[in-house]
Order: structure tokens, then sequence, then C-alpha cells
């Protein structure tokens, strides 16, 4: 099923996924001290859990939700003591099939073509990167003013979800969305505080792995606003509208205070 309930809010499994994933890996990198770097009882395990859940998510279709995951674990792994050189076995080995699935649908190929070329289709596949470029723009420094933004009325789609820091830059101009930048940054700094002072290996890699989470779905998302990335679909945590991702968002952010909280 493409949604499951929680409570009294029904949310995407693939954002219920995510947390359950840095838990899990979490809980079995602290198991493996030591044998971080061995093949049959880390890496093989870890990769065959990943590349289910990664397949299953794509089954949605939801390749950016993919792409963050694999941002996730990838940061865990490195925290947890892997080598650079196996990162670059996996881009290799993961190049030519990230290559296929973009290619593979049509609406992934033409997200490239628009990141690429956006004003070679102004009107069509270009047409949404080219408003958010036009919201950030007029915005200026000090923007339009709360609720005075035009481009989220009759121009730019989806401007609720995965381009509100569009409409934010249009309204509140450049003061607003360098405070907006800002204040993921302090959850990235908290975030990493928590995870350099626990004391045990397994809340240290939870407090990592939860941090990426957060704020690099929060740079993937403006980064696709400012022309920086191809369209992804990733909303903007705690800021775009939606309850599958701020439920999870929140779940996530308590397990953060609470490590934080039990810091020596």
């Amino acid at each position: 099923h493409r949604w499951l309930r929680v409570g009294w809010v029904i949310v995407q499994p693939s954002e219920v996924s995510k947390v359950i994933i840095v838990i899990f890996l979490a809980y079995f990198l602290d198991t493996r001290k030591g044998e971080i770097e061995d093949w049959k009882r880390t890496l093989l395990p870890i990769g065959l859990v990943i590349g289910t859940d990664a397949l299953l998510i794509l089954k949605e279709p939801d390749f950016g939700t993919t792409l963050a995951l694999v941002m996730v674990v990838a940061a865990m792994l490195f925290v947890a003591g892997l080598r650079l050189v196996y990162f670059g076995y996996a881009m290799l080995a993961a190049f030519p099939i990230a290559l296929l699935l973009i290619f593979d649908a049509s609406y992934r190929a033409r997200r490239i073509t628009a990141f690429l070329h956006p004003y070679a289709d102004p009107l069509g596949t270009g047409f949404q990167i080219i408003q958010s470029y036009i919201a950030v723009g007029t915005g200026g420094i000090a923007g339009l003013g709360l609720m005075e933004g035009k481009e989220k009325l009759f121009f730019l789609p989806e401007p609720q979800t995965d381009f509100i820091f569009s409409v934010i830059s249009e309204e509140l101009g450049f003061i607003g969305a360098v405070l907006v930048i800002a204040l993921f940054c302090v959850i990235l700094w908290r975030g990493l505080r928590a995870a350099a002072r626990c004391s045990n290996d397994f809340g240290r890699l939870l407090a990592v792995g939860i941090t990426v989470m957060v704020v690099g779905q929060a740079l993937v998302n403006i980064s696709v606003v400012v022309g920086l990335l191809p369209t992804k679909g990733i909303p903007l945590p705690l800021i775009s509208y939606g309850g599958s991702s701020l439920v999870m968002t929140l779940f996530a952010i308590g397990i953060l205070l609470n490590i934080s909280q039990n810091t020596s």
C-alpha cells in the first residue's frame, strides 16, 4: 500500500522507512564494531536491506527519497569508520544503475532536460523552475511582504510543498531565506554536537543519521528551488505542507532530543 495510518495521520511508507532504516543501521553498526569492512558480516547485509528498501521506494515511485536515503546511509557508514575507497566502489557500481533509472522513466529524463536547459521549453518542462527563479529573484532583500507573493497564486506549481522555499524567498526576501537556512544550520550544529557528546556508538550513529536525514533533505530541496539540482519532489522538512513528512520528521527530532538530553 502507498499509505499507512499512524494514529490519526495517513503517512507514506517511504517516510516511515527512512526513520526505521536509520534506527536499524545505527543498531546494526553498533553490533559490528571493528568489522565495518567485513563484506559477509557487515556490508552485504546492509546492502541487502538498504537495496530492498530502495527498490520498494522506487516502486512508489519516489526517486528523490531513494537518493536521500542513500545519502543518510553513506553518512552513517562514514562515521562508523568505513574507508573512502569503498564509497568510490559504490559510486562506480551505482552510476550505470542511476542512468538506467533516470532514462527508463520519461518524466525523470524531462526533469534532467529542464535542469540543464530550462529555457528551451519555458511553457513546458522548464516552466516550474523558471517560475521558481522569478519568485526567488522578485523577493529582493526584504521581500514583498507576508502573504503578498504572486507566484503562488497563478504561476508556480506546487508552491505549498516542494517549492515552499520559493514562496518564502518571494515574500520574506533574502533575509527570510537566510533565516530559514540558519535554522537548519542550528539543527545541524545541535545534532552533530549531540552525536559528538554521546557516550555510546548506537546513540552517536543514530544522532548522525537523523541529523543528516533532516538537514540533507533540506539542502536538496533548497538546491532544487534555486536550480542547483534537478527537480526531485522532496519536501522541505518542518515547513512544506503535508502530514507524512511532518509527522516522521518530528518523530525523528524527538529521538534526537532524547539523545541530546542523555549525553555525558
